[in-house]
């Protein structure tokens, strides 16, 4: 049985994303609304996501415009708290994405038990947020020493509001993928959020 139905008992799940407004350390919180504010909005878009029939949820920082690739200790904790408060009325299985931060995705999936992560875990980009390097090698290394091999890695190859820097089809970036990263599986994105991938 493959992790994919076995995790979510389909073998094509519909992962809806929960998409976070700001938080503390994000230009665009907003202190006088509170984090509160925030874990009332993530419960009402859980909520509504799940009595959709979805297969699972991501939590993920959506709101946190314009992106850094080292995010700001204070969003993860604040993902953290929103999750935990969520824990109880969460009814399928969710991971999350720490946009575009693939060890704090990580930190954040092993602390609150999601089951998977999505990432831009491979490949060089100029992205609207500057040059996008990655460090895949080390990414898995600091999973296995949370020991948190349970989570499953979701490898986004063409990321948002980005461009890879080699002269490589999505095709052949997927190849080389899977033969030297090992994912967990592959996602393809759209420009940008909500918008439908060209491949």
């Amino acid at each position: 049985m493959s992790w994919l139905r076995e995790l979510f008992h389909t073998d094509k799940p519909i992962i809806a994303m929960c998409h976070l407004h700001a938080m503390p350390g994000d230009p665009h919180y907003d202190p006088t609304k509170g984090v509160q504010w925030v874990v009332d909005r993530g419960r009402e878009d859980l909520l509504a996501l799940q009595e959709g029939g979805v297969d699972a949820v991501m939590f993920s920082n959506e709101y946190s415009l314009p992106y850094v690739t080292d995010v700001e200790t204070s969003v993860v904790a604040t993902m953290a708290r929103i999750i935990g408060e969520l824990k109880s009325e969460i009814t399928v299985p969710y991971g999350v994405n720490v946009l575009w931060d693939p060890v704090a995705s990580i930190d954040l999936a092993a602390a609150t038990g999601a089951r998977f992560v999505r990432e831009i875990f491979t490949g060089v980009y100029a992205s609207d947020f500057g040059l996008w390097n990655t460090n895949c090698g080390e990414v898995i290394r600091h999973r296995q020493r949370l020991h948190a091999d349970d989570v499953r890695l979701l490898f986004n190859i063409v990321p948002e509001a980005a461009a890879y820097l080699g002269n490589r089809t999505p095709a052949e970036i997927a190849r080389s993928t899977v033969f030297n990263a090992q994912p967990d599986a592959l996602c393809v994105s759209g420009m940008t959020a909500g918008v439908e991938t060209s491949v």
